[in-house]
């Protein structure tokens, strides 16, 4: 993986949103020197400070699956704390059969805008779960792409050559304030293979999702839905060697929150 032209293709775009955050503060200052008061002050008054620092938790899915033998708790959460143009990221993605951590990740990022609707990402993943544990650099982008949809895409590098690339897709359809389908889709390659965690190299697994919330309060919603898991190429290989359905489909209930 050639990661010297993909950094400094980010950099650039770093260096954009800093002249993107400069101008749109100088225009900030020039509107409130016009009224007659500084723009610490008009951003006090209309609490629109975008150096402010602040923090949230967001639990996106907590949920029990059911199905196909592979009954347990899955998880996908994420927090930060930052201001609107530097932030400190926490992700997290797993799943549980049983008592047992089948497999999930754990990530430590920086997030830095670039454009109004996109920041790059950068920092360190690690593994767990069956098979040894596994360390990653991270450094991708996450935003909102035309028509609403909220996209994540990060490469990785590992030790003893490892590479890896993730790509999630979302979207939220509202059929009214409160009740909203959430489609997903993820999928995942590696770039060789790694037969300790029972994953080939390619294309691995394809993740989709779909679920249906009703928001009681915004911070609070129970949902219902599904969730299909198919391991691919040599990945459903090793799969079906160990004894194993590369397919997987289950029903799924749990809770949305943030805090």
């Amino acid at each position: 993986m050639r990661l010297a032209p993909l950094v400094a293709a980010l950099w650039a775009a770093l260096d954009g949103g800093q002249a993107l955050a400069q101008d749109q503060g100088a225009a900030a200052s020039s509107t409130a020197g016009a009224h007659g008061m500084s723009y610490r002050e008009m951003a006090r008054m209309m609490d629109m400070d975008d150096a402010a620092a602040l923090g949230k938790f967001v639990a996106d899915q907590f949920e029990w699956r059911q199905g196909d033998g592979a009954d347990g708790p899955a998880w996908d959460i994420q927090g930060w704390y930052g201001t609107d143009y530097n932030k400190l990221w926490f992700k997290s993605e797993g799943v549980r059969v049983g008592s047992v951590t089948e497999d999930a990740r754990v990530e430590l990022l920086w997030d830095r805008i670039f454009s109004r609707w996109w920041s790059a990402q950068a920092g360190a993943r690690h593994d767990l779960g069956e098979g040894p544990s596994r360390n990653w650099l991270a450094l991708g982008v996450q935003g909102l792409a035309p028509y609403f949809f909220q996209i994540e895409a990060t490469g990785y590098v590992g030790d003893s050559g490892r590479t890896a690339a993730r790509f999630r897709a979302e979207y939220e359809l509202l059929f009214t304030q409160r009740m909203i389908l959430q489609p997903e889709f993820e999928l995942n390659a590696y770039g060789k293979d790694d037969p300790d965690r029972h994953i080939g190299a390619g294309f691995s697994d394809l993740q989709l999702g779909l679920r249906l919330r009703y928001e009681i309060r915004r911070e609070l919603a129970p949902y219902i839905g599904v969730a299909w898991l198919r391991s691919l190429g040599k990945t459903a290989d090793q799969m079906r060697a160990a004894g194993e359905d590369p397919s997987v489909l289950q029903f799924v209930a749990g809770i949305r929150f943030w805090l």
